[in-house]
């Protein structure tokens, strides 16, 4: 697996399958020098080789464009021509920036994709890399607004800022599914065991805005620490919090077809509530 220290990677490694064989590279695998990459995956021949590296900074990538695309699109190229020369499946974990937000319904994983930023196109281009080159040999699976303890994301994010601050302002118009990489992870492996391959898209249960994810975030956090002072929430539109980076305004993705395999999971704010531990994720 690349990526093993990201959120998805610690989160796909607490649930390994029983039975299942880690093959460790012996070395951080950078999957942009391609000969390490090959010469890497030759030496271990794994059956699967799980794709969870990614460039995510969303904002720099607008004008560090050509580190996004060495990492989004020639590193994931790299791989599947590596698990291509081993006979190996490879699993590629993608985004749901790769809409623009106009269509204001669920994306389906067969609607056209229209990316808006440098992220999002350098995303896009790895997927479409990975299937040119391994087909249905390929597993692509995309997602939306990961989160897990000890990572950078928006749920410490908030938690360190209503902590430090008297008020958090929030977009309130970019509305999404929070997805924790838990059961992102466990629904990974669930695809895989089943053999499947394509596109498909996974997140947990349910809509958000940032303001209404945030909202939940600070409910919990109140609860298990009622005597710290908390800073109130003020909701704003994007046009307020000008980026260097457009963001799809809705990037609710469909997962219809994917939970007909893996099983509906909670709804966003359940599982929030459920695998929520203030400690953890102020630390």
């Amino acid at each position: 697996m690349t990526g093993t220290t990201g959120q998805l990677g610690r989160a796909l490694r607490d649930s390994l399958p029983a039975g299942s064989q880690w093959l460790e590279p012996g070395a951080r695998l950078d999957i942009t020098d391609e000969g390490l990459v090959s010469a890497t995956i030759a030496r271990l021949k794994p059956d699967l080789v799980i794709n969870a590296a990614a460039y995510t900074a969303v904002d720099k990538a607008e004008s560090d464009a050509a580190s996004a695309y060495r990492v989004n699109r020639d590193g994931p190229a790299s791989l599947a021509r590596a698990a291509r020369e081993v006979g190996a499946r490879l699993v590629h974990v993608s985004t749901d920036f790769v809409f623009d937000g106009g269509k204001g319904r669920p994306y389906l994983p067969e609607d056209p994709t229209a990316p808006i930023g440098a992220y999002g196109n350098s995303k896009q281009a790895g997927d479409e890399a990975v299937q040119q080159i391994l087909g249905q040999d390929a597993l692509i699976v995309r997602t939306a607004w990961v989160y897990y303890p000890g990572g950078a994301n928006f749920v410490r994010t908030m938690l360190r800022l209503m902590q430090e601050r008297p008020e958090v302002r929030v977009v309130a118009d970019q509305v999404g599914s929070p997805t924790h990489a838990g059961g992102l992870a466990e629904a990974i492996w669930r695809l895989t065991e089943a053999g499947e391959g394509g596109l498909h898209h996974w997140t947990d249960a349910g809509t958000a805005s940032w303001y209404d994810f945030a909202h939940a975030i600070r409910d919990l956090g109140m609860q298990q620490r009622p005597e710290a002072a908390w800073a109130r929430l003020t909701p704003i539109r994007t046009e307020d919090y000008p980026t260097p980076a457009r963001r799809p305004s809705y990037s609710v993705l469909d997962k219809t077809s994917t939970w007909a395999i893996t099983g509906v999971p909670p709804h966003w704010r359940d599982r929030l509530a459920d695998r929520f531990a203030l400690g953890q994720y102020l630390a």
